[in-house]
């Protein structure tokens, strides 16, 4: 009777052609952990390290079909930097790159684990919010906005303040939107935002008169 132990089966991958092929299998671990690697570099923005825009398109369709099938919203945000133009002009890329990352580290300390950011292009960013209401969605681009406005940046020893403009809208189930119609909606809103003096959150129901972005700028006036 032999006195050998038997191999833990979790401590030894088996080599599928047998072990006169699998030399040296701490070089297979390697490459799978490239490959891993590689298929992260692919959807990540490399500034950033938020999503990029294409894995924005592929999320978003996914999001959208769960909508349809489990009857529960998909919110959309669409973000722009206000000036970002004049803090690249004054102040050079470099700058504008510290600026870019540090609105991305806000978005991600924000968000909810299954929230989706997304840098969308040059100063523009996305969210999306799956099971979440336009209300909901609104409430929380506010809560956003208001931590981005007090939340400088010190670069080039300068402290740079920062605004957003923001677009919201929801995806519900019954909806005959395409993933293009719904993007293009919300960017309405975004453009909205501009339009009504920047630094405010847009969406279905907007009134100026009512914004709570004007009701904060009186008060500190």
């Amino acid at each position: 009777m032999s006195n050998k132990q038997p191999t833990n089966p979790s401590a030894v991958a088996p080599c599928p052609a047998g072990d006169d092929h699998c030399t040296n299998l701490s070089e297979v671990v390697r490459l799978q952990e490239e490959v891993k690697q590689l298929a992260a570099l692919v959807r990540t923005d490399e500034l950033t390290r938020l999503f990029n825009f294409r894995y924005f398109n592929q999320a978003l369709s996914l999001e959208m079909e769960r909508t349809r099938r489990s009857g529960q919203p998909t919110c959309l945000i669409m973000l722009d930097l206000d000036h970002f133009k004049s803090i690249n002009d004054a102040y050079g890329h470099e700058v504008g790159n510290i600026v870019l990352s540090h609105i991305a580290n806000l978005i991600r300390k924000t968000i909810r684990r299954l929230d989706i950011p997304c840098r969308y292009g040059g100063e523009e960013f996305t969210i999306i919010l799956p099971d979440t209401t336009l209300k909901q969605g609104a409430r929380f681009a506010n809560r956003l906005r208001l931590i981005i406005e007090n939340s400088p940046v010190k670069a080039s020893d300068v402290l740079l303040g920062i605004e957003a403009s923001f677009g919201v809208d929801i995806y519900c189930q019954g909806s005959q939107q395409t993933e293009k119609e719904f993007v293009e909606k919300v960017d309405s809103f975004l453009y909205l935002a501009k339009q009504e003096g920047r630094n405010r959150v847009c969406h279905v129901g907007f009134d100026k008169a009512n914004d709570a972005t004007d009701t904060e700028k009186k008060k500190k006036s």
